[in-house]
């Protein structure tokens, strides 16, 4: 018998090999096809788990197990493929609200909270129910421990209506645990900071909007003669938005107006020596408080704390400039003469500084501070300029510092 030409019998073996394979495929494709089909889609990217989730990835003993949560995941979102079916069968519009905060725009106005609080919060139970009260006044003071005594008398003349927080530029908080109000206190430490560079970083307006007052207040402050309720009714009842107690005429006194008059609740206006004032609705002589111990409303404070410069840390310049932020400011900045307090001027954060070429460390401060109050006025006066400039209006002569 004649033999088959060479390979022929070789690859008949290997064309129905082929022919198999060609087979399986084709029967995988149509059986995953069919598996596939029998489950509903669902697209990934928009399950919404539930946050709990997070605390269970956290904590493996909550008690919640995956299968529950991803149960939930994949309900939730069968449900809401199945409503948009029903109500709409074309494409779903993207949320864009450019009304929301900058960054926000891409969120349902109803989930953004722009504004929060101070207020401390428990880590167990109903979050309804964290709060017992919720204080209407935030009373601040940059501190130190060598002013401890003095601290401790002074947050006494605050009520539970006031919530108190403490900046340590000395980096000691432990030592005030002695205290029972201490332990409510909200404490925050930074070293060798002074209380504007505290209240730029620490006390934005939306952090603090749910105070309706707002006391940035020195250390060394003595208040035996102060009620912190009485000075708000007194502030509300003259319409004050930025206000600062009398000073003891004797003690600490640099400018006539914040000098306590006894024959008044408040003073608006006040006279200088000559030459200090060149208008009686201006500073020094109204429109005028220090920035040892002012109260600011919380319209007045969302002003201001935007006219405070990141690197000016002193503060020196900005009481007068204060009247920018109110209107009419002669009016609506004053002094609180029937609370008084007395300045007792001790430069404890002056100490803080750095000796240098054979200067105190206060020296070096006070010479900062000079500083700074000269940038600050330049700084306002340019941006002024500039403001008038590009609208083609001739800037006043002084609208500035």
């Amino acid at each position: 018998m004649a033999k088959p030409p060479n390979g022929i019998g070789r690859s008949m073996p290997r064309s129905n090999e082929g022919m198999r394979l060609i087979f399986s495929a084709v029967v995988g494709v149509m059986l995953g096809y069919l598996f596939g089909i029998s489950f509903p889609t669902v697209n990934i990217t928009k399950l919404h788990f539930p946050s709990s989730i997070i605390s269970y990835i956290e904590d493996r003993n909550s008690g919640i197990t995956t299968q529950t949560l991803l149960n939930h995941a994949w309900a939730s979102a069968n449900n809401r493929k199945k409503n948009n079916s029903d109500s709409n069968s074309g494409e779903i519009p993207k949320i864009y609200v450019p009304t929301n905060p900058k960054g926000a725009e891409r969120l349902p106005p109803g989930i953004v909270v722009s504004e929060t609080d101070l207020y401390p919060r428990r880590l167990w139970g109903d979050p309804s129910e964290d709060l017992t009260s919720e204080p209407r006044y935030l009373v601040t003071f940059t501190v130190g421990i060598g002013q401890k005594a003095n601290i401790d008398a002074a947050v006494k003349k605050f009520s539970d209506k006031f919530t108190i927080m403490l900046f340590h530029y000395d980096g000691r908080t432990t030592e005030w645990d002695e205290f029972e109000w201490s332990k409510r206190a909200i404490h925050v430490s930074v070293m060798k900071q002074t209380k504007w560079w505290y209240a730029k970083r620490f006390l934005h307006p939306d952090v603090v909007a749910r105070y309706d007052y707002i006391f940035i207040w020195d250390e060394d402050l003595g208040v035996e003669h102060f009620n912190a309720e009485k000075y708000i009714e007194l502030v509300r009842k003259h319409g004050l938005e930025i206000s600062q107690p009398g000073l003891q005429p004797d003690r600490g006194l640099t400018w006539q107006m914040t000098k306590r008059r006894g024959d008044r609740e408040v003073h608006k206006v006040t006279e200088e020596r000559p030459g200090w004032c060149t208008d009686p609705h201006l500073p020094p002589c109204a429109a005028f408080v220090e920035i040892m111990a002012t109260v600011f409303s919380r319209n007045a404070w969302r002003c201001v704390w935007h006219m405070i410069q990141n690197d000016l840390v002193h503060g020196w310049g900005l009481d007068f400039a204060l009247r920018k932020c109110v209107e009419p400011a002669h009016e609506k900045i004053g002094v609180v003469d029937a609370q008084w307090i007395v300045h007792q001027a001790v430069p404890s954060l002056g100490n803080q500084g750095k000796s240098d070429n054979g200067k105190a460390p206060w020296e070096g401060v006070r010479e900062r501070c000079r500083k700074e109050w000269g940038i600050f006025q330049t700084r306002l006066a340019d941006a002024e300029k500039a403001y008038y400039m590009e609208r083609g209006i001739t800037p006043p002569n002084s609208t500035a510092v």
